[in-house]
């Protein structure tokens, strides 16, 4: 029996209500009802992953210094994180929600998007089920928004959630049924939509547009004049109009990252080529297991005032190779580092993938066997720890 298409798409969008903390509560329900956050230590300068709705009682939020957060509420518990096991259970979630549909793509640890325009029951319908099955089987709270496209679906959840966040976990459901996505929008501010930033939204409150409404009554004409491209995204988007489709995991990641943030503030200029060099390390190493190349090579640097950039360069042959990706970010940052300016974080990240195979000339013979012996030595360290091997340009002169 061939199915026929559905007029429009059934898009799901679920978040797991302040996850971390949700976990630290199944290990210990004693903390249940308590304020507490999840993160760094407030003495290292530690930032909160999550905390309790109890604690937000206070003003404590994510993001925020761990520091100001104890300084916020007193009494907080503060717990370090324990991401091996969120990453379990995280795992048992989506598991779950692939029971629904194989369209499933998974955002964060926390957070995905499901495609179930096929299912003949209702948005709310199979909402509902998800939700009593996270309940019920994981003993997790969940928010989720239902929607025609991701774009609305997402802004549901996080409208679901402040509606009906209290003293305890929303577990909200928000259905915005087909046809109403521009009502919907309209009175909630620019800053709900995608790709609206603080600037974006401060340039637009010059113009006297605080909410979606005042985009979809402004001209569009003038809007993509002052915005170029990204103005017509803007008023793509104050309509409610996402056409993205819910990739899965079959499709390719868009980047491979890792980042770094120190316990004090570096103007070292070794210690943060050091740094480099084992983000490379760990970029190419996570590369190389996936069999992934990338063309562009980006840096992110945050300085001490919490100021970040991030910077980067289109080669014109996709690599893996760590000292490709170290080169290529050292002079990145050589470039933005001025009069020893103190960092307080760095990442590296590679994207633009391929995975056609590419051929190898006579000059590229040395590369191949360079690439050979950075296996042999990824695989010595996954065996023996990624101590038992080191460079000697990284050792330091006695």
């Amino acid at each position: 029996m061939v199915k026929s298409s559905p007029k429009y798409r059934k898009i799901l969008h679920i978040d797991l209500d302040a996850f971390f903390c949700a976990v630290e509560e199944l290990n210990d329900p004693t903390l249940i009802g308590k304020p507490f956050a999840v993160g760094g230590s407030p003495q290292s300068r530690g930032v909160v992953s999550s905390c309790s709705y109890a604690a937000r009682k206070f003003g404590v939020r994510s993001a925020m210094p761990m520091a100001q957060a104890v300084r916020k509420c007193p009494n907080l518990i503060v717990i370090s994180a324990r991401h091996r096991n969120y990453g379990q259970i995280s795992k048992q979630v989506m598991d779950r929600l692939r029971h629904f549909t194989d369209l499933v793509q998974v955002v964060s640890i926390d957070e995905a998007f499901l495609d179930v325009s096929e299912d003949s029951r209702t948005g709310e319908e199979i909402a509902r089920q998800i939700q009593t099955t996270i309940n019920r089987d994981l003993k997790l709270p969940c928010s989720i928004g239902v929607a025609s496209n991701k774009l609305v679906a997402k802004i549901a959840t996080n409208v679901g959630k402040a509606i009906s966040e209290k003293d305890e976990p929303p577990n909200a459901i928000l259905v915005v049924p087909h046809g109403e996505e521009s009502q919907f929008l309209k009175p909630l501010p620019t800053d709900a939509l995608w790709g609206v930033g603080p600037k974006t939204a401060m340039r637009l409150a010059e113009m006297g547009i605080n909410t979606v409404g005042d985009i979809q009554q402004w001209s569009d004409e003038d809007i993509i004049r002052r915005f170029g491209k990204h103005g017509q995204d803007l008023v793509r988007k104050a309509l409610g109009i996402d056409d993205s489709p819910v990739k899965t995991l079959r499709d390719e990641a868009k980047s491979v990252s890792n980042e770094r943030t120190y316990a004090q503030d570096v103007r070292d200029r070794d210690e943060i080529l050091r740094t480099l060099r084992n983000l490379s390390a760990l970029v190419a190493k996570r590369l190389g297991r996936s069999n992934q190349k990338g063309r562009t090579i980006k840096i992110k640097i945050r300085w001490s005032d919490f100021t970040t950039i991030t910077r980067q360069v289109t080669l014109h042959k996709n690599t893996n190779d760590e000292d490709v990706i170290f080169d290529c970010t050292r002079r990145l940052f050589e470039k933005e580092w001025k009069n020893k300016r103190p960092v307080r974080l760095l990442g590296i990240g590679v994207s633009g993938f391929t995975r056609e195979p590419e051929q190898l000339s006579f000059w590229d013979v040395d590369v191949a066997r360079k690439q050979k012996l950075e296996e042999v030595v990824r695989e010595i360290r996954s065996r023996f720890g990624e101590e038992i091997l080191f460079r000697g340009r990284n050792l330091k002169e006695g």
